[in-house]
């Protein structure tokens, strides 16, 4: 398949209520839906597409909270981004595990657990751990 940088490409727009914010993250979640395939294709990923919508899904709901137009705004401008940016095979295959395959939340330890660890990851998180 041929990189055409312009394939996916949109104009930056705000939207002007939550309900388009709403509308444009539904289609935007269904285009990543309908990209699952190919991604898994074009990055000969080892897992199923089924597996990767799933992914998706969750990276989705971790953001269902939002409330803040603003937030909301970047957010899909980061989506639609990273759409592009995956289905014109400007990423490496570990970005796409690490971005979407990755599991974010950490196993729950008990206090001794961590104290024999030498360490309490939870007070400080790495700056690239993409958790606000």
């Amino acid at each position: 398949m041929t990189t055409i940088p312009s394939r996916l490409a949109q104009m930056t727009r705000i939207s002007s209520s939550r309900a388009e914010a709403r509308l444009r993250a539904i289609d935007l979640y269904r285009a990543w839906v309908r990209a699952a395939p190919e991604i898994c294709t074009i990055y000969a990923l080892n897992v199923t597409p089924a597996y990767l919508r799933n992914s998706i899904r969750q990276k989705f709901e971790q953001n269902r909270h939002v409330t803040d137009q603003r937030a909301i705004e970047v957010l899909l401008l980061k989506g639609q981004q990273e759409l592009q940016e995956s289905l014109n095979c400007w990423k490496q295959p570990d970005h796409i595990y690490g971005i979407l395959l990755q599991n974010n939340q950490r196993p729950h330890r008990t206090f001794l657990q961590k104290f024999y660890e030498g360490r309490d990851e939870d007070a400080v998180l790495p700056a690239a751990s993409g958790v606000v």
